[in-house]
């Protein structure tokens, strides 16, 4: 079994940076791409970024956020992060961690096989 547990979120301001974490564990724990989505009240879940967790650390994020969210691993930790700078209003969203076995870098949210429980964002004077 895989459990990916999110930490970070918060209240920022227009502006701020956050950065969340997700740690994964499991007996089963072994990832081929990490990534993180975001659902806002109202709206379907979005992806965010990507990250393949083996090999070379190939990335890529939404138009939405490039320039202004990163994804990194460090994968002796078994944890993936999203520095997130310049957020905005509508950046708020509560935010998931998933995993998947596939190496593609999926940018669907039925491309990943585990979910973590998600963590509230909100940026808001």
């Amino acid at each position: 079994q895989v459990q990916l547990v999110e930490s970070g979120g918060g209240l920022v301001q227009p502006g701020g940076s956050l950065r969340l974490s997700c740690a994964g564990s499991g007996r089963t724990f072994s990832p081929n791409t990490m990534g993180w989505f975001r659902q806002a009240p109202g709206k379907e879940r979005e992806f965010v970024a990507a990250v393949r967790w083996r090999g070379v650390a190939i990335a890529t994020s939404a138009d939405s956020v490039k320039g202004r969210f990163t994804i990194s691993r460090d994968i002796a930790k078994n944890t993936v992060y999203l520095q997130m700078n310049s957020l905005k209003p509508e950046d708020t969203a509560n935010y998931y961690c998933a995993a998947a076995l596939s190496v593609r870098l999926g940018v669907e949210a039925r491309d990943y096989d585990y979910w973590g429980q998600g963590t509230q964002v909100t940026v808001s004077s």
